[in-house]
């Protein structure tokens, strides 16, 4: 398979002759690959330009492995106040283990994909009671622990303990996707490029060499405008030498992100105490709390879908009044626009008929309880309503 000899559609891999003819590409580049100058070279340019980052300063397995989790799907400069923030409130894993759930959510509030928090406290757990607080060195051990997929358990092996453990995340995939002019978007060939990764790791500096490679990926082969004159793989990357770096990788053709309409309601009883719901532990913000509401049916108007939900969800009636604000939030797989309006408690006492737990608070008391952060710009609001009055 040559990148101008491609199936007539990239995407359409399904028959076995297609994947042996890739197969047989991608092993084809990486044998002409000069290993050794290459792994050379990426060392050289990572001691002139890795990044300092916090955990890079320590071999604290714990401490790495907080910072794999954060930098799921997150950005560096975004991690590293809430890394240092969750060391100072849970500086071992015991400490973690034995926290709160609703602690560990608030530590976390506001850097997204929440189950994340979840995870990293049930693993806290496991390692605790199976492993003697220590952090396991075996793959396939660290592999089972809540959270860790392939990727990030390479990541901690080789930063902790320096194991030739091979890494793919979204940076490394563009890297190997470039260096042998991949012609199939990445997610298409995972195994392939985990081959390619393993072939490439240097095994005497797995630690460095994973790290380098992240680097790379984040600050010169940039996934628009790469920075291939300072690149140190520059003489060997297949998309720089097909003057490719700007259409590789290619990428699967995505819908449109869905718009989900919320009617949200803010609950006051008689004594101005507000009504506030803890989420079921699954789904995307699991164990987070929340002012109550639901998803807008069609031919109902934002009044009418708050009023159902929360009869559907507390069993209470309420009176729709006033709107306070409009949120418009998104999320990696769509966008959610929260209609949110002030509600009077009529009748009824609240029922966690659809949550988890249900609590009347005061409007100062809602920054003690983790909420996803669109509802956290409720909260603002609420605080300069009741300011401005």
């Amino acid at each position: 398979m040559s990148l101008t000899k491609l199936p007539s559609n990239q995407q359409d891999l399904g028959s076995a002759d297609q994947k042996q003819d890739l197969s047989s590409f991608v092993m084809g580049q990486v044998q002409q690959l000069a290993i050794a100058p290459l792994q050379q070279a990426l060392l050289r340019w990572y001691g002139e330009q890795g990044r300092d980052l916090p955990w890079r300063r320590t071999r604290n397995p714990y401490h790495i492995w907080i910072s794999e989790i954060m930098l799921q799907q997150t950005q560096v400069k975004t991690v590293i106040p809430y890394y240092e923030r969750w060391l100072a409130q849970f500086p071992t894993v015991e400490d973690l283990a034995i926290a709160p759930q609703q602690q560990v959510l608030k530590v976390w509030q506001g850097l997204g994909y929440y189950a994340r928090a979840r995870n990293l406290h049930r693993a806290a757990h496991v390692i605790v009671q199976e492993h003697g607080g220590q952090f396991p060195s075996e793959f396939e051990i660290v592999l089972a622990l809540p959270g860790i997929g392939r990727t990030t358990a390479g990541g901690i092996l080789s930063a902790a303990f320096d194991l030739p453990t091979p890494i793919l995340d979204g940076n490394v995939k563009r890297v190997l996707a470039r260096l042998i002019a991949l012609p199939v978007p990445p997610n298409r060939a995972l195994e392939l490029l985990w081959q390619v990764s393993t072939a490439v790791l240097d095994v005497q500096h797995p630690r460095d060499f994973n790290q380098a490679l992240m680097d790379l990926g984040a600050t010169i082969c940039t996934p628009k405008n790469p920075a291939c004159l300072l690149c140190p793989w520059r003489e060997c990357c297949q998309a720089y030498q097909l003057n490719m770096q700007n259409e590789l990788p290619t990428s699967e053709t995505r819908a449109p992100l869905p718009r989900k309409f919320i009617g949200v309601a803010v609950i006051w009883d008689d004594q101005d105490n507000i009504l506030i719901d803890r989420r079921r532990q699954e789904g995307l913000l699991g164990g987070l709390w929340e002012f109550p509401g639901g998803k807008v049916e069609p031919g109902e108007t934002i009044e009418e879908c708050i009023k159902r939900e929360i009869q559907e969800e507390l069993g209470i009636d309420i009176e729709v009044g006033d709107r306070l604000m409009t949120v418009n939030h998104t999320y990696s797989h769509f966008h959610v626009t929260l209609n949110v309006h002030h509600c009077r408690h009529l009748s009824g006492e609240p029922q966690p008929i659809e949550c988890d737990e249900v609590k009347w608070v005061t409007l100062d008391e809602l920054h003690e309880y983790p909420f996803p952060k669109a509802n956290v710009q409720i909260i603002d609001a609420l605080l300069s309503y009741r300011d401005g009055k």
